[in-house]
């Protein structure tokens, strides 16, 4: 299915927009104060990112001013940093609430007269998707150019409004730095005017020092927050399938690494994913954030596991902003298959998987199985790292517990890790159910027996299939999480 949008589809909406609804664009556009600034190496992500996708020879990140497009970030249109705001490309797509797609600009009676299409860039095609603030205001736009005629998808379109979605994250981000620092600024102006008054030293001290707990609260808060954006919100209803998840942070101040979700593909199939970015704190968390899009982006391309975690290698390789981090990562595809399902699992660098299956002698103990995929390399180490991939088969009755590395290195009594072969051995030994939840919630058990927890960050993602005896609900979700140096929070879905 492909989307045009041709330029006499609604021309006097699409030249000149409304002067009341201008303005208020306007004013938002100067409330996030970027025009005119210098390169942001994540917009100019973006842009790399979204020619690379799309395979196209220019793509750029825009914002339109009062009388011009500004370029924010442009990948392969050098030397340019702004146009007129003439009609038919960026001035007509921020216009429009979906994405504008012109598949032959010659044919366009509005997009024709454009200065990039007349002009030596000659271009021939231009897709593009508005950049909506939270109030619905339109402040640029993602594009990408090529210049020969071409059609796209619209899940190609939905991929470019992602970037789109991704560009006003960063936007609200850079506008909460930009308020933080003015307030810190302030306070820091109102603290000197005082800070000579020698008898008033005792109140200072204890000002400040009610202010140093105040800004570890703050900074616990900001953690949090930046880390609860780095995870889903909440696991999806998989018809069939039982999930869980747990998240444990070791220190309520510094943001971690480990990462996971589960999402829909095409053809009722689901994907999975379940990593850790080597680090910790702002770079870490930046990483993460551009390891968790590329993994959606690349797997609505082409979902084999394998590609998928090529694509991540690429990725992490090509930004420089990513230094020489790298992670663990493993990325698998559930496929429905009767009454249970086929998963297909590629590993980067990453720990074995379980999968758990009832013991062949009807008794307590179970069957723990590695699910380790032989030669999956650590990702974004090696342009030339190859990865591997396994297909397990969960049938009713039968569970798979994915996690990292925090778990395996966590340290008993005695002070040695638990490593591969406990962690299968205490799989094998639990007397729990082959359930998802239940799974989850011993291994969080296990991990608060210790005698100093978890160390380490810890992510779990357990998935089973009910027997027919439990399949009476569509689908179990369970999200656990666990902040250490701070009250458990522990909430629960069942849908």
């Amino acid at each position: 299915m492909h989307q045009h949008v041709s330029a006499t589809d609604e021309p006097d909406k699409r030249v000149v927009p409304l002067p009341a609804v201008e303005a208020r664009r306007m004013d938002a556009v100067r409330r996030y104060d970027v025009l005119d600034t210098p390169p942001d190496g994540a917009f100019d992500r973006v842009a790399t990112m979204a020619a690379r996708l799309f395979d196209v020879p220019v793509a750029t990140v825009t914002i339109v001013d009062a009388d011009r497009i500004w370029f924010m970030a442009a990948h392969g249109l050098d030397g340019v940093a702004e146009i007129g705001r003439d009609p038919g490309l960026c001035a007509s797509a921020v216009l429009r609430d979906d994405a504008l797609v012109i598949p032959d600009t010659f044919a366009d009676p509005v997009a024709c007269a454009n200065p990039l299409v007349t002009g030596p860039l000659g271009v021939r095609f231009y897709a593009a998707a508005p950049i909506i603030d939270a109030e619905g205001h339109r402040l640029g736009t993602v594009n990408i150019l090529d210049t020969k005629p071409r059609s796209i998808t619209l899940e190609d379109t939905q991929t470019l409004a992602d970037l789109a979605a991704i560009v006003m994250d960063e936007l609200e981000l850079r506008l909460s730095a930009l308020h933080a620092v003015r307030r810190e600024r302030e306070r820091r102006k109102a603290e000197s005017r005082h800070a000579e008054v020698q008898h008033r030293r005792a109140e200072a001290e204890r000002a400040a020092r009610e202010q140093a707990e105040r800004d570890k609260a703050a900074i616990a808060a900001f953690a949090s927050t930046l880390q609860r954006t780095l995870l889903p919100p909440a696991l999806p209803t998989v018809p069939g399938l039982e999930l869980a998840c747990h998240y444990h942070t070791a220190s309520i101040y510094n943001v971690g690494g480990d990462f996971y979700d589960v999402f829909p593909l095409e053809g009722g199939r689901w994907a999975l994913f379940l990593g850790d970015v080597c680090g910790k704190g702002a770079e870490a968390a930046a990483v993460t954030s551009l390891t968790r899009y590329t993994l959606r982006a690349a797997a609505q391309l082409n979902p084999d596991p394998v590609s998928v975690l090529s694509a991540l290698n690429t990725a992490l390789l090509f930004d420089v902003s990513a230094g020489s981090r790298y992670c663990t990562a493993v990325f698998g595809v559930l496929t429905p298959e009767g009454t249970g399902f086929a998963l297909t699992l590629a590993t980067g660098g990453h720990p074995p998987s379980y999968h758990l299956r009832p013991g062949e002698d009807g008794g307590s103990r179970v069957r723990a199985d590695e699910v380790r995929p032989e030669g999956g390399m650590l990702i974004g180490a090696l342009a030339e790292a190859n990865f591997a991939a396994t297909t397990v088969r969960l049938q009713p009755g039968e569970a798979l517990l994915l996690y990292t590395d925090g778990l395996t290195e966590a340290r008993t009594q005695d002070g040695a890790m638990i490593g591969d072969e406990g962690l299968g051995g205490f799989l094998a030994a639990r007397p729990g159910p082959l359930t998802a939840t239940a799974l989850v919630q011993d291994v969080v058990a296990l991990l608060d027996s210790l005698p100093e927890g978890a160390r380490d960050d810890v992510a779990l993602l357990a998935l089973s299939v009910p027997t027919p005896q439990r399949a009476a609900a569509p689908g179990t979700v369970t999200a656990t999480t666990h902040a250490a140096a701070a009250p458990a929070a522990d909430t629960r879905q069942e849908l």
